[in-house]
Formats: structure tokens, sequence, C-alpha cells
């Protein structure tokens, strides 16, 4: 049973009862990421995730590790283009302890001087990983060759100069104009009863923000093709399209089409590229979903001096796919296989409650597991065909990463 109650707030929280497990997951969903910042402080989402986990007035960094480890919990938070999420999954017996740290960090974190500048060279380190990992940093170099300038290209990790340049006062700044209320969802799932959400309502329900909300500038797809030099074994290849926003009606027909493109093991590229040609490990086709627009991606890496056999049989997959459609088998295994894999993936807690969260934080509208099946059996040969020549009839971004560029 779902419950939805909006706090006087403004702050939302959805509750999920799932009586037949002894977990309880809570997730603290912000409406922010890198596609909020402006260029000089990228990156400023994600450090704040980091430092949320760096001490509050009345716990250390280390007590807020040992909190979790001591309950036979788990804790962590993750940053993207459109929000942040804090979350942390325990039995049910400690819930409310849960809840409790996550609502100390969220509201008492000190953002000391000297945990900031530790947690920096920590954070130069994860960029330095992505550098150092080239079938990372290509979708990274394609969502700027897709966005240009626009907020959608920034790095979620942003960059060493921005990343320096942080003070305790633009965190603060930040958190004041983008951790409103209205712009929180606290999303619980698992063995909870009513009485909980009165419980996370005391933590979050009175809080007061400023009404600061800006409109989002809807970016322009590009079509432009970045190359970056650098000593690897394979080279790494990106193309993207301009796919769909997220409420788009046509979007079960794309995520149709994408399965069958190069979304699992019988998808065509995978079988052109790998099974029948052996040019690539590692080859795959998704897509990026934000508010208004979106981005498919096809991946594949492969040794330098095959990159323009697989540059061909990427474009004659593509042109097949253009000229002929999806086949009726593709169709339905597809679909299946959604239907499947949408199934599984809502058995945990975790699951379901990032479900309710994105839901309810970016939608503000919950569909049952009824709901979205009807929809994927809905998808027509026709619907999936059409989406096929909108999206790959259209020019493409690329970027590379390769050794002989």
């Amino acid at each position: 049973m779902l419950q939805r109650h909006t706090c006087q707030n403004g702050l939302r929280i959805v509750q999920e009862h799932i009586p037949a497990v002894r977990s309880v997951t809570i997730g603290v969903w912000v409406l922010t990421g890198s596609r909020n910042e402006a260029a000089p402080i990228n990156g400023i989402s994600h450090f704040i995730e980091h430092m949320f986990f760096k001490g509050t007035k009345k716990r250390t960094a280390l007590d807020i590790a040992e909190a979790f480890d001591a309950i036979g919990g788990q804790v962590n938070a993750f940053t993207s283009k459109e929000y942040t999420c804090y979350y942390a999954k325990v039995l049910d017996t400690h819930k409310e302890f849960a809840l409790e740290v996550l609502a100390d960090m969220f509201f008492h974190s000190t953002f000391d001087s000297e945990e900031m500048e530790r947690e920096k060279k920590v954070v130069l380190e994860e960029i330095k990983m992505a550098e150092d990992t080239p079938d990372d940093i290509v979708h990274d170099l394609l969502s700027q060759a897709s966005y240009g300038k626009h907020p959608l290209g920034y790095p979620i990790l942003g960059s060493q100069e921005t990343l320096q340049s942080f003070q305790a006062d633009d965190l603060r700044s930040y958190i004041d104009d983008r951790y409103r209320p209205d712009n929180v969802v606290i999303s619980v799932a698992g063995n909870v009863d009513a009485s909980f959400l009165e419980k996370i309502e005391s933590y979050f329900g009175n809080y007061e923000g400023v009404d600061s909300q800006k409109e989002l500038e809807s970016p322009a797809f590009l079509t432009n093709q970045i190359v970056r030099k650098k000593e690897t074994e394979q080279a790494h290849l990106c193309l993207g399209y301009n796919g769909l926003p997220l409420a788009h009606e046509n979007m079960y027909s794309l995520i149709v089409m994408n399965n069958v493109l190069g979304g699992s093991m019988s998808s065509r590229l995978f079988q052109e590229i790998r099974e029948k040609k052996g040019l690539a490990y590692s080859v795959f086709s998704y897509h990026s979903t934000f508010v208004d627009s979106g981005l498919l991606t096809i991946y594949a890496g492969t040794g330098n001096e095959q990159l323009p056999l697989l540059r061909e049989t990427i474009d004659e997959t593509i042109a097949n796919f253009i000229q002929n459609g999806l086949t009726e088998k593709e169709l339905r295994n597809s679909k299946e296989q959604l239907k499947g894999s949408l199934m599984l993936s809502l058995e945990s807690t975790n699951s379901r409650m990032s479900r309710n969260g994105k839901n309810e934080l970016i939608l503000g509208r919950h569909r049952t597991l009824d709901e979205m099946i009807e929809e994927i059996d809905a998808v027509t040969m026709e619907s999936t065909n059409q989406i096929i020549q909108d999206v790959f009839s259209q020019p493409f971004s690329s970027a590379l990463v390769s050794s002989n560029a």
C-alpha cells in the first residue's frame, strides 16, 4: 500500500508498506543535480553529497559510519544530473534510528574546513579515477558533445578548478537555494506503518526555505564530435541521438526499441558486433531521460585498428533498423523481457524506495505495476518503427577516446 503526504512546508513523503520483509529503506531525494549548477560551481551538488557524511554538530564522520555499521545497516548517496539521493537500508527495528541520523546529516552538517579540504582530495581522486577509465569518461564527453555549454553537458563531478574553489558558505548558499522543502521527497519502503510517516514529518515537516525557484532552460541537441587522445589499448566510441523527455507518451515504444537495438544479449548490436564479428567485448545502447529531453547512446570499445570496421558495422545495423524496422519476434520478446525485468526489479525495498522517490520527485504521480505492464503491452510495431525513424533519421553527436586520435 502506497501512502502519500504533503507536509505544511511543502515537503512530500511517500511510504510503501511491504509487510513480507524485515527491512526498511529510507531515501531523502532532492531535486537538484549538475544541471542546476552555474559553470563556476559545477560539481557542488556532488561535493555537498560527500560533505553530508563528514560530520554534524553532534556526530563526527566516524560516528556516522559507525552508526550504521553497528546496526548492520547500509548508508550511501548518489548525485545525478537532475537529483541527489541520500539513503539508508536497515532492519525494521532500527528504522527510527536511521531516520534520525539521516535528518541530522541533512540539517546539521557543519562543513568543517579541515574536513572540506580532506574531502576535496578524495573527490579529486574520484575525478582522476574517471579520467583513467576511458569507458567512463567517453560518456561525459558525449554529454558535452550533445549539450555543449548547457548544464546537461557538465560533468557531475565538476573539475579540479571548480572543486578547489568551494567554501563552506558556497555550500550553505546552494543548499538554501536548492534544498527547499518543495524540492525534497522522503521515500520509504519496507515493514513500516502509518505512525512512521508521522515520525518523518516531525523531523522534516517544519523547516522553511527561500522561494527562489528558477525556470529550467531546455537544452538544444547539438551534433558535435569530440575526440580525446589518450594512451589506451582500446578505442572507446559513443554515438548520441536526440531522445525523448521523461513524460513523453512514446517512452515505452522507445524503451522497447532500444532493448532490441542494444539493451540485451540478443540485441542487434550485441549479435552483430560481438557475436558475429568479435569486434568488442562491451557493446550496448541506453536511453538517458531528463525532464525536458533525452539522449540515446550507443557505446562500444574495440582495438584501435578495428575502429573503422566497428563504425561501419554500427552504421549498417542502424541503416537496416531504419529500412526494415523490428520483426514481430523482436517486438514480442522485448516486451516480455521488459515486463520480467520490471517485476524482478521491484522485489527489494531499495528498488521500491527508489522508484517511488523518483516518481514523486520528478513526475508527481505513481503508476501501479499493472498500469505499467498495460503500457508495455500497448506498444505496437507502428509506434516502435516510428520512433526508429524519428530518432535515427536525424544527425547525431559522437565522442571518441583513442590513442590514435
